[in-house]
């Protein structure tokens, strides 16, 4: 049986080379380090046909992804920074061939186009992308503590320019087709239909593509030494105040793509992949992989063995900021649809109005269209009775953290819905077992305690009590995760996971202040240490009512040890 490839080189009739991507047992296309000597062997073979052939196309022949990046599990085999070191010059050589070939070179991206897949699309000479939703470009990897090790920090300051290339970089942030397309990281966007037939058309111009030509703009600031300065100066203030020092390869990423500016493309490789090797070593990236991994591991878990149901139509009780929140990810992301109850007509208009405004932004950004904002509107109703209740599949409830209120919410659902459905309570403090007391069908009552701005914030705890059935929580880990969240199932327990993990926190916090630390010093300690928000701040954005509703309930649960630590009765 002949090995597996995850290249594939075919020449049509009108002597056009297609290399399609499709890395076996996989669902996403990743670069590995196997892959060098089957890629060595593709470009001696293009080499030798260089006469006949009219260019290539580089396309993935996976449906929904382009190359979601590297294998990241490479790093962790690396024990010294020459390993690591070694890898990203393999990378680098790869790209190098690629962009080398004497013919001109289009990448049809559709999907993820991610890290070393960026990489490998920039060392082209066009490159054209589908305008579809998942169509996604970036390099993120100093979102892992990294930085993008096989050409891109010096392929890309090339093409769009000093500034947008810092943007991109230092934040690791993904581009959609469009923003791709004005920044110029992609020459055309289209329809996935008319993709490939577009990136033939690019190689009519039956030339490689000359080096860019720069603005006089672009020449001041990085064309010139006293420019350059200017720029990487002030790139290395901001990022020391939101970074406090403890990414270093937020200031590898300066460094580096500085030296390659002024020393060269070839010197400025050199020094890319001799910095990727020492942060591959570094404990912050190792840290980041490591959460990296975590949350991909994750995303394969239900927190039970037991078979989710699907969720078709969902009611959510509450039209505050949070009730908001959770339709728009329902609606928006999970594509379920939501009717919102409220004490009164002003919660509902309050909630769609939230939302319209939310959908608003993404029209005007150009994410979505007017039709999508109209039909995802259409998907939301509300009133102040139980109508459409005995549709519903969840109940999410987000009223006020109040005991009786919530119990009363459990009798109302369980009076007016299917005996099948789930009544998730987002209570932040209050014992999910105590909202479930009284329930006539106990097993269908769980915790899915969402994070404000719901519409915003990743992570998710599925609270199960007791008597919560295994199905209802794999129904509530699927659910969450089509609203595009990072669930996580906890216990039953003082603070569930997040809380529980923040009351130690503000209970030291407080004894600091008690020892007559300044506030102002205490919060630039913990920045300075690595928190992203200080104490004070931290109270602010949880709002004081709300602490000292989590104080009242943390109180019956939690307990100060000898030295005035906080810890749980039962630990």
């Amino acid at each position: 049986m002949s090995e597996q490839k995850a290249f594939h080189l075919s020449v049509d009739e009108q002597n056009i080379a297609w290399l399609g991507i499709d890395v076996p047992g996989e669902k996403m296309n990743t670069l590995q380090a196997a892959f060098a000597e089957e890629m060595a062997q593709l470009f001696e073979e293009l080499e030798q046909k260089k006469s006949e052939l009219k260019g290539l196309i580089v396309h993935s022949l996976k449906p929904d992804n382009f190359i979601a990046g590297a294998d990241v599990r490479m790093l962790d085999a690396c024990t010294s920074a020459e390993e690591a070191q070694s890898l990203a010059a393999k990378g680098q050589e790869m790209f190098q061939q690629l962009s080398d070939l004497p013919f001109p070179v289009v990448s049809a991206i559709h999907g993820p186009c991610l890290g070393g897949g960026l990489e490998l699309a920039l060392a082209c000479d066009y490159r054209v992308c589908s305008d579809a939703g998942i169509t996604k470009l970036g390099l993120p990897e100093v979102q892992l503590g990294l930085l993008p090790g096989s050409g891109g920090t010096q392929r890309l300051p090339r093409l769009i320019g000093l500034l947008p290339s810092l943007d991109l970089i230092l934040t690791g942030k993904q581009l959609r087709a469009k923003k791709a397309k004005k920044l110029g990281v992609v020459d055309a966007s289209v329809p996935k239909t008319i993709l490939l037939d577009v990136a033939k058309q690019f190689l009519d111009k039956g030339k490689k593509r000359k080096a860019k030509k720069l603005s006089k703009k672009e020449v001041l600031m990085s064309g010139t030494g006293l420019g350059r300065k200017v720029i990487f100066d002030q790139a290395a203030k901001k990022t020391s105040e939101k970074t406090r020092g403890n990414y270093p390869a937020a200031d590898a990423i300066l460094d580096v793509i500085r030296y390659g500016l002024e020393k060269g493309m070839k010197k400025g490789l050199e020094n890319e992949a001799k910095r990727f090797g020492e942060l591959v070593m570094t404990s912050e990236s190792k840290a980041l992989r490591s959460i990296f991994f975590a949350t991909t591991e994750m995303k394969k878990e239900f927190g039970s063995d037991a078979e989710p149901n699907t969720v078709n139509n969902a009611v959510v009780l509450g039209g505050g900021l949070m009730g908001a929140g959770i339709t728009h990810v329902t609606v928006s992301k999970a594509k379920v649809p939501v009717r919102i109850k409220d004490v009164s007509n002003d919660g509902i208009v309050n909630a769609l109005g939230y939302n319209y405004k939310l959908l608003e932004k993404k029209r005007k950004r150009r994410i979505i269209s007017k039709a999508d904002l109209q039909a995802q509107m259409l998907q939301m109703a509300g009133g102040t009775d139980f109508t459409g209740f005995d549709k519903a599949d969840v109940v999410v409830e987000a009223v006020f953290e109040d005991l009786g209120l919530k119990q009363q919410m459990v009798s109302d659902v369980e009076m007016h819905a299917k005996p099948t459905t789930i009544f998730a309570t987002n209570t932040s403090s209050i014992p999910i077992a105590q909202i479930a007391e009284k329930a006539e069908r106990p097993e269908n009552v769980v915790g899915l305690h969402y994070f404000s701005p719901a519409d915003k914030m990743p992570l998710v705890e599925v609270i199960p009590h007791e008597t919560t059935s295994e199905e209802t929580i794999a129904t509530m880990v699927q659910f969450a995760r089509k609203q595009g969240k990072t669930p996580i199932v906890v216990k039953d327990q003082a603070g569930f996971y997040v809380n529980r993990i923040l009351a130690p926190y503000m209970n030291e916090s407080a004894n600091v202040l008690l020892a007559n630390e300044p506030i102002e010093s205490l919060d630039r300690a913990l920045l300075d240490f690595g928190f992203p928000v200080g104490r004070l701040r931290c109270l602010m954005k949880l709002a004081w009512i709300l602490a000292l509703r989590l104080c009242r309930f943390w109180s019956m649960n939690l307990v100060n040890d000898s030295k005035g630590r906080m810890c749980s009765t039962n630990c």
